[in-house]
């Protein structure tokens, strides 16, 4: 269950585990690149899915998922000056993590993994 949202805003690939966490690269059915950091936080987990379109103003729908169970949605929409948008989440505990988003035209970016 998400405690709280932090601020608004896939095939599977390597994780890499960074000084600061786990971060990984997404995979979009289109142009678009993605990619997935998790970080432990006091209060649990935090979340923080990366979709770069090069286009602004763009509305896409995010999904959260941990453990398999949809934990999190919103709306994000893709700013200057690179046409992205972040969506960050924290969530109670650890667990596998799976963030997707979907755009107007059917583009799908998603990306997945796990922190203990």
């Amino acid at each position: 269950m998400v405690m709280a949202v932090v601020v608004a805003a896939l095939a599977l690939s390597p994780t890499a585990l960074a000084k600061d966490g786990v971060r990984v690269s997404g995979k979009c059915s289109k142009a678009s690149t993605s990619k997935l950091k998790l970080g432990r936080e006091d209060a649990g987990t935090e979340v923080e899915f990366e979709v770069d379109q090069n286009r602004n103003g763009v509305r896409w729908r995010v999904v959260l998922f941990r453990n398999g169970t949809r934990v999190a949605s919103r709306a994000a929409v893709t700013r200057a000056p690179s046409g992205s948008f972040d969506a960050r989440f924290v969530s109670a505990g650890a667990g596998r993590f799976v963030a997707r988003a979907t755009s107007p035209s059917g583009e799908i970016c998603r990306a997945a993994a796990s922190i203990a």
